[in-house]
């Protein structure tokens, strides 16, 4: 039986990957900070058809998931695909800088997916097999408006999946990058007032992520109309245009409350 982590599987993107992993029948580890939704995500993956087990605390903190993973093992004995989904959004301008609020975004976005890996490589080394997807975003193709920490910590994701994924040829142990689009979440209903282009509902969302992990595409991107763009259009615009165009879009970006 498979055996897979889940994180960030309170709600959003990680509850439904970890349901839609446990329609497989497959083993489905869910992590993440609160119980309450951790507990019904754990009930959900039962009623799919799953064996779930419960890792409540947070991927920022290295004793958490070095006990979660020894938790795992003294279970499973190990991990055949994690998905590292946990995440947050805030939005900030460079007007308004704020060191803290980028540390607090690197630390869940980067270092929370650092820790996992560091966790679980060594392992998957030795069973020559395994599957590693880290969740990104297409924001982290450009410095988007207001969303410096966000898409710093995505396109540092983005380089440190590739390095890695290039380290491990040959070795059994796939690295997949994730770059989803707008998928509807806590996080994109908080933090994107307005419209929201080529928006895929959850489920549908999830499945074309889980799509393109089971077949080790190197990267995963979707919608196809908002990832082109972003992937290839976006970065192949002059600066000076892209500034102006990005600027425009600035005021539509208002910043709501994040919970923490």
């Amino acid at each position: 039986m498979t055996r897979a982590l889940v994180t960030g599987a309170t709600s959003g993107l990680g509850r439904e990957a970890a349901v839609q992993l446990a329609r497989r029948g497959w083993r489905v580890a869910v992590s993440g900070r609160r119980k309450e939704h951790l507990e019904e995500t754990a009930r959900l993956v039962k009623a799919a058809g799953g064996e779930p087990l419960v890792l409540c605390g947070s991927v920022t903190d290295p004793a958490d998931v070095k006990a979660h993973y020894a938790s795992i093992k003294s279970a499973w004995g190990g991990l055949d695909y994690a998905v590292l989904n946990a995440g947050v959004g805030d939005m900030m301008s460079a007007r308004e800088f704020k060191a803290e609020s980028v540390q607090w975004t690197f630390d869940a976005n980067v270092f929370g997916v650092c820790h996992w890996m560091e966790a679980v490589i060594p392992d998957m080394l030795a069973q020559k097999s395994g599957i590693i997807a880290g969740v990104s975003s297409l924001a982290g193709f450009r410095g988007l408006p207001k969303s410096g920490p966000y898409s710093a910590s995505k396109a540092a994701l983005i380089t440190l999946l590739e390095s890695a994924r290039v380290d491990m040829i040959g070795t059994g142990v796939s690295i997949v990058t994730v770059c989803p689009g707008f998928v509807r979440s806590e996080m994109t209903d908080r933090n994107n007032p307005g419209t929201m282009p080529f928006l895929m509902e959850t489920p549908d969302g999830v499945a074309a992520m889980l799509a393109g992990i089971d077949a080790k595409r190197r990267v995963v991107h979707f919608p196809w109309q908002l990832s082109y763009a972003s992937k290839y259009i976006l970065p192949a615009i002059p600066d000076f245009l892209y500034d102006w165009i990005a600027h425009q879009f600035a005021p539509m970006r208002v910043k709501k409350p994040t919970v923490r």
